[in-house]
């Protein structure tokens, strides 16, 4: 007996459009943060949506515990400060299935 998988039929990683994330501070609170005061200048402002994940280790895509495939990469969250910081000034990185609609969420950090 031969088995046929429809490739139609497999859910697919998607690459979502890049666009960056500007932080407006809402409030008098956060307009007042200070800056990092010894990281990289850079640092703070690699917060975004879509694109591919700006790994600070290795390739760490998740896959999805419903379908098996890898997950989407949706976003990345910087650290804010040096109060806010994510371990070594590390960064939060969001995955979804579209298909299942599941997420991941993983930390990496220098």
């Amino acid at each position: 007996m031969e088995y046929f998988i429809d490739i139609n039929s497999i859910p697919k990683m998607k690459n979502i459009p890049c666009f960056k994330i500007k932080l407006l501070p809402q409030d008098n609170i956060a307009e007042k943060l200070p800056k990092f005061l010894y990281a990289d200048k850079e640092i703070g402002l690699r917060s975004k949506i879509g694109g591919y994940p700006d790994f600070i280790q290795e390739d760490d895509r998740p896959i999805c515990p419903e379908c098996k495939q890898k997950m989407s990469f949706y976003g990345q969250l910087d650290s804010l400060n040096d109060e806010y910081c994510i371990g070594d000034c590390g960064m939060i990185y969001i995955f979804v299935c579209f298909d299942c609609l599941e997420t991941k969420a993983i930390i990496q950090s220098y």
